[in-house]
């Protein structure tokens, strides 16, 4: 037997892993499992390069709980270790990098250790974040003797030994009394399926229980073979033209645990200029934008790292689910490094630039399927457009619109079918079909297509569309944001129309308002109101961020059809209390055809409107 005493100031790190490391304990679960797996691929490829005897023994890793020892074992048949090996690789080795740990992630700010994306490097001593006492038991694959290596508390260790008789190594864990729950079969099983659910290497997970004594006259029952937890041929490793729509479907509602199916999905396969395969699923996106994040799990050959990493994967991607596998990058990678490197930034164009291109051939080849599943979609693509410039120059010819007739249309169908002559292009729009009902049939009538934007990105997505017109110059209004092609041209009375703004603005209680008046196109349309465009957007804008502050008075306007007989009676009427419930309800009645009308003014349009129905009647 011989004692040492593990190198790097231990006495320092061991309490910054328990430290930083314990909200995520279960870590140590992948650390173990990836080593082993690391061991067995290390002897595989001795073996193919001639340097190791041929083994036809099946790859595997057992883990094994015993519940009654108090322990929890990793054993592979790998590469296996001498005892030179271990005291170098683990006493030494494994602390290599812990110096830079420490200088950068210790101390009080907790906050630097979550930086680290693979949680930290030192792989097997995550072990003693839940043990008591760890133990190894490993033989090489060469001549040497089996060895064991005892450590209580990952500073001081004895090695001694070992009974092993078959090539690898086996990890024991005694379990601390504050983690017995990593002696419950179930929380093993849901962690080695967390992190290790595909893993290259086959995975069995079994539980040492006493075989139960068998009834008078019954046969004892055979122990419980141990069950494989991974899948070490997950599908994104496949050929896309070896995978079937179905088995797609199965993975993904697998692995996401969603009942729907999905849209439709992305195989990413490139290995150069970098290795990065995947599978990203487009899932069906409901209209509350803020509740829609979906789930893309990182790997680093077939190891799961973590969950939505957006240094790799675009933001606006985020509302996908699907799996990135990148072997390029270490477990143990910094945020910050991946911020500023210049690979991981190609990696993210190449994932952004597959996902429009998709978009592009889905519109191209399968509009009618493209076109059924777009309400699902158009957030994240509209959001995409709006973060990446990139995005939106590729996916731009793919962009669609859904118009108040349940047509789609792209923005070039919808201005030669609606203003191809016309200098300055603009697509009306509503945000509300059922409150702006009124409003939409003026344009329809006038055989112009209205296009529904009625989420909380559009009007973000619009003026997006307006600064990236280039020399097309597209502008967006809304039904009630003018009157300009619901009108004629002609002359305007100003006597008249002053001495209507005057009576309208008295009626109103507004001085602000604007009144015009013009001859409608539907003759039997007596007023609208409308709200400067920008001036809306800007207002809504800073309500939605809390910016009240910020809001601008709204340009109202209240337009007048010059040709109807009631507004010719009231140019030349009285200005009294009749005129005055008149010009009042004329006003309300506009303002009720692009919104309700709330509270008092609400109670006394209809006090009003009852008094005027009673004076018809009474003559």
């Amino acid at each position: 037997m011989s004692k040492g005493t593990v190198s790097i100031n231990a006495e320092n790190i061991m309490p910054v892993i328990k430290q930083w490391l314990y909200s995520d304990k279960d870590i140590f679960v992948r650390e173990l499992v990836s080593n082993a797996c690391d061991a067995v691929k290390k002897y595989r490829w001795l073996v193919a390069n001639g340097q190791a005897a041929v083994d036809e023994t099946p790859d595997r890793i057992d883990v094994i709980v015993d519940k009654e020892a108090g322990t929890l074992s990793f054993s592979d048949n790998g590469i296996g270790m001498s005892e030179e090996e271990i005291i170098k690789y683990i006493a030494q080795v494994a602390f290599s990098g812990a110096t830079d740990f420490i200088t950068k992630y210790a101390g009080d700010d907790k906050e630097k250790g979550a930086d680290i994306i693979g949680h930290f490097g030192l792989g097997f001593y995550s072990a003693f974040m839940v043990s008591d006492k760890v133990v190894i038991d490993s033989k090489s694959y060469t001549d040497a003797p089996a060895v064991r290596w005892i450590s209580e508390d990952g500073m001081e260790y004895e090695t001694e030994p070992s009974d092993r008789e078959t090539r690898g190594t086996t990890i024991t864990l005694y379990i601390s009394e504050a983690d017995k729950d990593f002696l419950n079969l179930w929380t093993v099983r849901s962690t080695l399926q967390k992190h290790c659910a595909f893993m290259p290497v086959p995975i069995f997970l079994s539980e040492v229980t006493k075989p139960e004594e068998p009834k008078e006259g019954e046969e004892p029952k055979p122990p419980k073979e141990p069950e494989q937890v991974n899948d070490t041929n997950p599908l994104w490793m496949k050929r896309p033209a070896d995978c079937t729509d179905e088995e797609y479907k199965a993975f993904y509602h697998k692995v996401f645990n969603d009942f729907e199916d999905p849209l439709f999905w992305i195989h990413l396969n490139a290995e150069y200029p970098f290795n990065l395969k995947g599978i990203l699923y487009f899932p069906k996106i409901r209209n509350e934008f803020t509740a829609s994040e979906g789930v893309i799990k990182l790997f680093n050959n077939q190891v799961f790292v973590a969950d939505n990493i957006k240094e790799v994967i675009p933001e606006f991607l985020m509302l996908l689910k699907g799996v990135i596998d990148c072997p390029d990058l270490p477990l143990n990678v910094s945020r910050s490094f991946l911020q500023n490197d210049g690979y991981v930034k190609k990696m993210a164009a190449y994932i952004t630039r597959k996902v429009a291109d998709r978009l592009v051939t889905e519109f191209n080849t399968k509009r009618e399927d493209y076109q059924k599943y777009w309400d699902d979609i158009h957030m994240f693509v509209k959001y995409g457009c709006i973060r990446d410039q990139k995005f939106y120059d590729r996916v731009k010819p793919a962009l669609i619109y859904k118009t108040t007739a349940g047509e789609y249309v792209t923005l070039d169908e919808y201005i030669n079918r609606n203003c191809p002559d016309d200098e300055n292009k603009t697509v009306y729009y509503a945000s509300d079909d059922k409150r702006q009902a009124q409003m939409i049939k003026l344009y329809t009538d006038q055989d112009k297509d209205v296009v529904l934007l009625n989420t909380l990105i559009d009007d973000d997505f619009i003026s997006h569309l307006e600064f990236s017109g280039g020399d097309s110059k597209v502008s967006f209004k809304r039904v009630d944001a003018a009157a300009d092609s619901l009108t004629e041209n002609g002359e305007t009375d100003e006597t008249a129309r002053l001495k209507l703004e005057g009576m309208f603005r008295k009626a109103m209680g507004d001085d602000t308002v604007d009144v015009q008046l013009k001859p409608f196109k539907d003759e039997g349309m007596i007023s609208m109101i409308t709200v400067d465009e920008q001036n809306r957007r800007f207002t809504e804008m800073s309500t939605r961020f809390g910016r009240t502050g910020m809001s601008l008075p709204e340009k109202r306007t209240l337009v007048l059809n010059e040709k109807h007989p009631l507004v010719k009676w009231l140019e030349s009427a009285e200005d009294d209390d009749k005129t005055q419930s008149i010009a009042a309800q004329v006003a309300d009645l506009a303002e009720m055809a692009r919104q309700p009308l709330v509270a008092d003014r609400m109670v006394e349009f209809l006090r009003r409107s009852n008094a005027l129905l009673t004076q018809l009647v009474e003559g």
